[in-house]
C-alpha cells in the first residue's frame, strides 16, 4: 500500500480543506520533513481572500515551518534524519546575477514554499535539504516557528540601517501593528531605534506600546502627523510601511526626514500611487523589502533563542491540522497577532478529499 499524508488546501477564506496525497519520497538533494507546527501569515490570509497579487488559489499553504527530517534523498548526509530544523521557505534557482550575488531573495526565478509550491501545512513535505536550519534544543517550538516570520522585519531593519546608518537612538515610525509591524518594532529597538507605531486599532495599538512602542497614533486622525512628529521628538529617520496602501505610503513620506528611508513592507494589492514630487525633492529613498537571506534568518534565530521576543504577547491560539478551517478563520480576526497550527496523528472529523 502506498502512503498518504494529509495537506490543507485553501480554495478560499470560507473553503479551506483537507486531501489525502501520496506521501513522496525525497529526491536528490531533498529531504522529507514530518511537520510539528506551521504558522499561518498574513500573506495566507490575503491569498485565501484572493488579494495576493503572487499566489493563485487554490493554494497549499505552510511557509511557517517547524518539524523533523525523517528521511534524505541522494547526496544529503545522513545525519539529518532525526534532526528537528526550521524551514527557509524561498526557493531559489542559484544561477541568476541576484543568486550569484547572494540577494536569492529577489531570484528571477523566486518560488515561495507553500505559496507557489506545496507547503509545509501537511502531515509531511519534502523540501530542498539547503532550505533546512538545524535547531538548537533550548528553542522550544513556539519560539523557532516565529524565525521565518521575524526574519522579514530583522531583513528590512538591516537594509534600512544599510541606508541611513546607525539607528541607535533614533526616531523611526512603524506603519501597521500587524503581526509583521509588531516584529518590525521588535527588530528595530533591538537595532537601538525609538519606535512609533501606528494602527487604527487601539487595541493594536495597546498591544505596540506594551512590546516597547515608545508611542501610538491613529493614522486616521485629523492631526496624526501631528501627534507623531510629537512623540518622535521631529520627523522620522526611516518609516516601515507595513500597511502599502496609497494612504500609509503618503503618510510615510510626510513623517519621514529629508534623505531618510521609507521601507516598503507590506505587500500591496496592486499599484499604488506615491508622492513622487516629494521623494524627488527631499532625497528620499523608497525602498523595496522582500523576505530575507540566511544571515537574517539566522540573526532572526539569535532574537528568539535570547528571550527579547514575548511569545505569549504574540501568539494567539494554536489549532490541529484537522482544524485548519478554523485557524484560517481565527486568522481574520484583527484581534489575534499569530495563529498557529499543529500537527499529529490523522484525527477523525476532518473533511478528506482524496486525489
Amino acid at each position: 500500500m502506498v502512503a498518504t499524508v494529509r495537506r490543507v488546501v485553501v480554495n478560499a477564506l470560507d473553503d479551506v480543506v483537507i486531501e489525502e496525497v501520496p506521501q513522496r519520497d525525497p529526491g536528490p538533494g531533498e529531504a522529507r520533513v514530518r511537520t510539528s507546527v506551521v504558522g499561518i501569515c498574513g500573506s495566507d490570509l490575503h491569498a485565501a481572500c484572493g488579494r495576493h497579487p503572487f499566489i493563485e488559489l487554490p493554494y497549499r499553504p505552510g511557509h511557517e515551518v517547524v518539524g523533523v527530517v525523517e528521511a534524505v534523498g541522494a547526496g544529503v548526509e545522513d545525519c539529518w534524519v532525526g534532526t528537528r530544523v526550521a524551514v527557509e521557505p524561498n526557493l531559489a534557482c542559484g544561477h541568476c546575477p541576484q543568486c550569484r550575488d547572494g540577494r536569492y531573495n529577489i531570484c528571477r526565478e523566486l518560488l515561495v514554499l507553500g505559496c507557489q509550491t506545496p507547503g509545509g501545512l501537511a502531515d509531511s513535505f519534502t523540501v530542498a535539504a539547503d532550505r533546512l536550519v538545524a535547531l538548537p534544543d533550548d528553542l522550544d517550538d513556539r519560539h523557532a516557528v516565529l524565525i521565518e516570520p521575524l526574519a522579514t522585519p530583522v531583513h528590512t531593519v538591516r537594509r534600512a540601517v544599510e541606508t541611513v546608518g546607525d539607528l541607535a537612538g533614533r526616531p523611526v515610525v512603524v506603519i501597521g501593528a500587524g503581526p509583521i509591524g509588531l516584529f518590525v518594532l521588535l527588530a528595530a529597538r533591538h537595532a537601538g531605534a525609538r519606535v512609533v507605531v501606528a494602527d487604527l486599532l487601539e487595541s493594536k495599538r495597546a498591544r505596540a506600546e506594551r512590546l516597547g512602542a515608545a508611542g501610538t497614533f491613529d493614522p486616521a486622525a485629523a492631526d496624526a502627523i501631528g501627534t507623531a512628529r510629537r512623540a518622535l521628538g521631529g520627523p522620522a529617520a526611516v518609516v516601515f510601511d507595513c500597511v502599502s496602501r496609497e494612504s500609509s505610503v503618503a503618510q510615510a513620506v510626510e513623517l519621514v526626514d529629508k534623505g531618510g528611508a521609507v521601507m516598503v513592507v507590506g505587500v500591496a494589492d496592486g499599484a499604488v500611487p506615491v508622492p513622487l514630487g516629494l521623494i524627488q525633492d527631499r532625497e528620499l529613498a523608497l525602498i523595496g523589502s522582500l523576505m530575507y537571506v540566511r544571515r537574517d534568518f539566522t540573526a532572526a534565530a539569535d532574537l528568539l533563542a535570547s528571550g527579547s521576543v514575548p511569545v505569549d504577547e504574540i501568539i494567539s491560539a494554536a489549532f490541529d491540522l484537522r482544524d485548519s478551517a478554523d485557524a484560517f478563520t481565527a486568522s481574520s480576526d484583527p484581534e489575534n497577532v499569530k495563529i498557529l497550527v499543529t500537527v499529529g496523528p490523522a484525527a477523525s472529523g476532518a473533511e478528506v478529499r482524496h486525489d
